[in-house]
């Protein structure tokens, strides 16, 4: 009897003994049985410490603005399992995706595979049999032992580099970005969301041969304040000179950064052959119109999510303390008229204390709230652990009980932030009822 994807998914959390296992060795051996570790498509794979998932998001729009075909890989997924792989915008149906399932059970044999292994197979296929021009990878975890890391990208772009994920990819700034700059390939482009990179960075590249690209160095974007209506902006790069840009759907400054760096690896994919032949059609049809459709249909939720109302609620993932530091300069961008209240969940392997800190000036209320799972801590550790940087907080026994809470609280003119976790934003998402992938 056929398993379903509920089934699936269950299986393939048991059948690796590790839920994180960076070795490209198991995985990459699938992937030549199954005749996909070397796509016949461009492949665009995207990572960085924050910044990755805007940047392949803005990548998706800016494709299918100019009338091309891509699928896009991204994780993790708020609500849905469907929400990592997406053909053309549109989410992978559960047949498609169970079918992809089978063929990799019949192709591992003995070799076991991890949550994630399994994942990143069933897009690739995916995007084979649907003949995508583009592949979209965003890396999972690091970088150079990521499951995505197994194809050979055209260009690779690594966003930033901050400290998370200290357990697996090093105590250090310049460890993490080597680990990052991992994705790179020995005399392709290496695009650069920060010129502020750590030395192993620009080593990286130096030792590859690879082509650097670098933010501000090597293509510069501009904003200008409009009277009675919202910024527009300008782009240059080597082959692009785009002006009168309207910002980008997604909220918050950051975007025209995520969006430039997305607009260079575009430029930087039309300077290949082969299957970048279709990259340099686009950047020749991207006009300013083409370019402003693509800004004004990106969508990617629950990063500076804004809901309007008479309480205005802003969801951000913000799970590690640079992405934290960012939403507390877009929440200064954002004037408030009354108070800013924070619905917050984190992990057990996160640094609680450095995102509390981090977000701490803004927030006058603030709602702790317990999260499930393994790495999951209850909201009275979270309290232990962050108590040095708030007052008289709520204690949650879910996100679901946070949200409400915080409702409760909050008057007309008042705002509330859910932040901390995908865990955390997800359920919050479904309580408002305003998720949407698309």
């Amino acid at each position: 009897m056929a398993r379903s994807l509920a089934e699936w998914l269950a299986l393939q959390e048991a059948v690796h003994p590790k839920a994180i296992d960076l070795d490209l060795a198991r995985v990459g051996a699938v992937a030549r049985r199954l005749g996909i570790d070397r796509p016949q498509c461009a492949v665009i794979t995207v990572g960085g410490t924050n910044g990755k998932g805007s940047t392949v998001a803005h990548l998706e729009a800016l494709w299918l603005a100019a009338g091309r075909s891509v699928g896009l890989f991204t994780s993790p997924h708020f609500l849905r399992y469907n929400e990592r792989i997406r053909i053309n915008g549109v989410e992978a149906e559960d047949a498609a995706i169970v079918s992809a399932f089978e063929r990799i059970e019949a192709a591992r044999g003995a070799t076991t595979l991890t949550f994630f292994e399994y994942n990143t197979l069933a897009a690739l296929q995916l995007f084979s049999r649907q003949g995508v021009e583009l592949a979209l990878l965003e890396v999972g975890l690091g970088g150079r032992l990521d499951a995505s890391n197994l194809v050979d990208a055209d260009v690779s772009v690594v966003c930033s580099v901050g400290l998370d994920h200290r357990d697996w990819l090093g105590e250090t700034v310049e460890e993490i970005g080597a680990e990052k700059a991992g994705i790179f390939r020995p005399g392709r482009p290496a695009v650069l969301g920060t010129a502020s990179m750590p030395a192993s960075v620009y080593a990286a590249i130096a030792r590859l041969g690879a082509k650097p690209y670098v933010a501000e160095r090597d293509f510069r974007w501009q904003v200008t304040p409009a009277a009675g209506g919202p910024p527009r902006w300008s782009y240059r790069g080597a082959r692009l000179s785009l002006a009168d840009l309207p910002p980008s759907a997604l909220a918050g400054s950051i975007q025209y950064r995520n969006a430039a760096t997305a607009f260079a690896a575009l430029e930087a994919l039309a300077g290949g052959g082969g299957p970048s032949a279709a990259a340099a059609q686009v950047v020749a049809a991207l006009d300013a119109q083409t370019a402003a459709a693509g800004l004004r249909r990106v969508r990617l939720p629950g990063r500076l999510q804004i809901v309007p109302g008479p309480v205005e609620w802003i969801l951000d993932i913000a799970h590690n303390p640079p992405a934290a530091e960012v939403l507390a300069a877009q929440l200064a961008e954002r004037p408030c008229q009354g108070r800013t209240l924070a619905v917050v969940g984190i992990l057990g392997d996160k640094d609680a204390a450095a995102i509390v800190r981090a977000l701490a000036p803004a927030i006058q209320g603030w709602f702790l709230c317990s999260l499930e799972g393994p790495r999951g801590i209850s909201a009275a550790e979270l309290e232990r652990r962050v108590g040095a940087f708030v007052r008289n907080p709520v204690l949650a026994g879910s996100v679901r009980a946070g949200c409400e809470a915080a409702r409760a609280a909050a008057r007309a003119g008042d705002r509330v932030v859910v932040c901390g976790s995908v865990h955390t934003v997800g359920p919050a998402l479904e309580w408002l009822g305003v998720y949407s992938a698309a």
